[in-house]
């Protein structure tokens, strides 16, 4: 019998101190050369066993081998200029400096695949390999070649296509791709997120979801999430998700000021909820969690829940992540044993 509620997380967690400044985003690295693929080898091997040591059942390399989600993998493709770049406002949100398309994006060679095999070869549970979906990596550069918001997304959805296969390659064991391919489903990004999400999939070994990423727990991220009382524009979003090829749909449902009632509307789709805020450094209890799964439950059946972080976890202490992990597990054990 499957098990049912199998948790896991949206991807990233903490880097240990010795590999990069604790508590920041695009932290540069503490090490180089041969001492610094050592290093990240240790580190994804330190985020399984925090996951596993927790509880949780499908587990990520903790994106232990990127300095960042989404410009790590831009950083590997032709086309993409990081020497000039522009200030650009990331999701309407703040104001960033960040690289420039100039011309054709193409995949000069695998970017994660060694990271997704070597990721496999520290556990026997079932693995996830995460990456930034088309939508996502249009709004964190600034497009000098294609002008074309959508042209650029599906030059991305293909290259990412391409990158899926190969990771799916790796192994014989299924594993799910999260991608965060719709960073803000919101008014006029929500068709695009979708069509791209569709094109951008990978093998029949691989289980594709998607994460509707709400953002780190910064500032910026915590005052947006405070406007999203519009139901009636959500309810479209999701509803495109929900005629989508997407297996797997990835939700902010713990303070998300988005009623969880929502989550109804993915008929068919497995959901992850998301039962852990990361944009704060209070732990959860499991009844917190639990809670949360509950409500979910109203609306999704417990065969296609997954309990689940909201976000990643990279901004937050190792020692907070680490209690959250385990909260996860034992709020998912308490609804377990009701079901």
């Amino acid at each position: 019998m499957t098990k049912l509620l199998q948790t896991t997380i949206a991807g990233s967690l903490p880097k240990p101190a010795w590999l990069a400044e604790p508590k920041t985003l695009w932290a540069p690295w503490r090490l180089e050369g041969d001492a610094l693929a050592e290093g990240i080898e240790d580190a994804v091997r330190l985020a399984v066993r925090d996951q596993v040591e927790a509880g949780i059942d499908i587990v990520t390399d903790g994106e232990q081998t990127r300095r960042h989600f989404v410009t790590t993998f831009l950083e590997a493709l032709d086309g993409v200029d990081f020497e000039h770049r522009k200030t650009v406002r990331i999701r309407n949100r703040y104001d960033a400096d960040v690289p420039v398309v100039v011309g054709p994006v193409a995949r000069r060679h695998p970017v994660f695949v060694d990271a997704a095999r070597f990721l496999r070869g520290t556990t026997e549970r079932r693995v996830k390999v995460t990456l930034p979906g088309p939508m996502t990596m249009v709004d964190t550069l600034y497009d000098a070649h294609y002008r074309s918001r959508e042209k650029l997304a599906w030059a991305f959805a293909e290259i990412l296509n391409e990158e899926a296969r190969a990771i799916e390659a790796t192994g014989r064991r299924r594993h799910p791709v999260r991608r965060a391919g719709v960073q803000r489903l919101l008014r006029r990004g929500a068709r695009l997120g979708s069509g791209d999400a569709r094109a951008s999939r990978a093998g029949p070994r691989c289980t594709t979801a998607v994460h509707i990423c709400y953002g780190y727990g910064i500032k910026a991220n915590i005052d947006w999430k405070q406007t999203l009382g519009r139901v009636e524009a959500v309810r479209a979003d999701v509803s495109l998700l929900s005629r989508s090829s997407i297996r797997q749909v990835s939700l902010e449902c713990a303070n998300s000021h988005v009623p969880i009632e929502l989550i109804g509307l993915l008929e068919g789709k497995d959901v992850l909820v998301g039962a852990i805020d990361v944009a704060t450094d209070r732990v959860e209890t499991p009844e917190d969690v639990a809670a949360t799964l509950r409500s979910a439950l109203r609306h999704v059946p417990a065969e296609r829940l997954f309990p689940c972080t909201n976000c990643g976890m990279v901004p937050l202490a190792r020692d907070v992540a680490r209690g959250k992990l385990r909260a996860l597990a034992a709020g998912a054990a308490l609804v377990r044993a009701e079901a």
